[in-house]
């Protein structure tokens, strides 16, 4: 199994692609990992740091050959506001309780959560569910520990992870 140990990030040139491996968020907090790749080979992620990555990246093969990550599809609830300043607010509120989050001009997603939406729907948003890529705002993801996949608690032990 061909071994990866650097990466390329998207937007930058590295030439052709030869394989395409699709993670959702939590799926593209990687260290070391046997990927599956689409066309069905593996390969072996072996970084000295654990990385976050995202839609586009590309991954280096010993050999030099690209491997490149795509987002997957995800479910997850859309959430639109009465105004720019009501979004600024519900992402407020969302900060506030560490949960990954993609923040656009006009809407915020983040993984489905019930609780979550009754809290944003009782402060006034309106509340969708829908089935795209995840890529949340850097930051917060990392106070979580990225390693426990524990959903719910997400306990910070003190603060000493936040490389903001």
């Amino acid at each position: 199994m061909q071994r990866v140990t650097s990466f390329i990030p998207a937007g930058e040139h590295g030439g052709p692609v030869a394989g395409r491996v699709e993670l959702t968020h939590e799926g593209r907090h990687l260290r070391r990992k046997a990927l599956k790749l689409e066309d069905g080979s593996s390969v072996m992620l072996d970084l000295k740091d654990a990385v976050l990555f995202a839609d586009g990246d590309r991954l280096v093969l010993e050999d030099g050959t690209l491997i490149e990550i795509a987002a997957a599809p995800e479910e997850l609830f859309e959430i639109h506001a009465h105004g720019r300043l009501h979004l600024i607010q519900l992402a407020w509120h969302l900060g506030n309780r560490h949960l990954p989050a993609q923040i656009e001009e006009g809407r915020i997603l983040i993984l489905r959560d019930h609780v979550i939406r009754q809290m944003l729907e009782g402060l006034g948003a309106h509340v969708h569910a829908v089935v795209e890529p995840f890529q949340p705002v850097r930051g917060a993801y990392h106070a979580a520990g990225g390693h426990d996949h524990s959903h719910g608690d997400h306990d910070h032990h003190g603060h000493h992870h936040h490389h903001d």
